[in-house]
């Protein structure tokens, strides 16, 4: 299995400074996105605490016999306590947090966790899915029904986390395999692309990934065509033989 990738990020249109993080590792082996909370300095400060820990992690325990999903638990709950370190030695930064969407290739399948409102999601067959589910209020009111789809995409709380990286109070993280066959592709994202573009609108720049530098453009460019008001990130994954 032969894997091309590549990252971008942007501020937007309306942010002064980048609150999100990626990282692509250089051998295809994982990736990450991290979107930051709680003001200019503790937002980048998180998400930049979060990617580190993160890739430091997986780097040094890869060619362990932890499993995958172990590995990925623990990389993003010692991500977790890191960020809390800086909030107890840095008081001034102790309501930051981050969102964190960090994807695997390890075993036979490859292995997804995530916390909070950064998505993953796979284009197969002309059809754009996603992986993971958001960890909002909105989110969950959206699964028992009480709330539409209409109304989600412009409810006041549809940015309220129900977890996130950067709480003491974080016991678990999801965990989850997923497969994918050549001709994949994968796209990991902060909610700034989200929040501008529905599903059927990101389908659209997934329809020729060929030229992923080309993609990744458009992406970032529709979304701050929609209005641009957050940081926007994404990184794109290709599954070829």
């Amino acid at each position: 299995m032969k894997i091309n990738f590549i990252g971008a990020s942007d501020p937007g249109l309306i942010r002064t400074s980048n609150q999100d993080s990626f990282y692509t590792d250089p051998e295809g082996r994982f990736f990450i996105v991290a979107d930051g909370m709680g003001g200019h300095a503790g937002g980048e400060e998180a998400s930049r605490i979060a990617s580190q820990e993160i890739q430091a992690y997986l780097g040094a325990n890869w060619g362990s016999d932890i499993p995958s999903d172990k590995l990925l638990e623990e990389a993003l709950l010692r991500a977790n306590e890191a960020i809390i370190s800086d909030q107890q030695s840095h008081p001034e930064r102790s309501d930051m947090g981050t969102t964190a969407v960090v994807v695997v290739f390890r075993e036979d399948s490859p292995v997804c966790a995530h916390v909070g409102d950064s998505r993953l999601y796979r284009w197969r067959d002309s059809q754009l899915n996603q992986i993971t589910e958001d960890h909002t209020w909105v989110a969950r009111a959206l699964k028992v029904g009480d709330i539409l789809p209409d109304e989600a995409r412009i409810h006041p709380f549809r940015h309220v986390l129900s977890r996130c990286l950067g709480r003491e109070d974080l016991q678990h993280i999801d965990v989850q395999n997923f497969d994918v066959q050549q001709g994949d592709r994968l796209l990991l994202c902060s909610d700034g692309l989200t929040e501008e573009l529905v599903d059927e609108k990101i389908a659209t720049h997934m329809q020729d990934t060929s030229m992923l530098d080309k993609a990744s453009i458009g992406l970032i460019e529709s979304a701050k065509e929609h209005g641009g008001h957050d940081n926007i990130t994404v990184v794109l994954v290709a599954i070829d033989n």
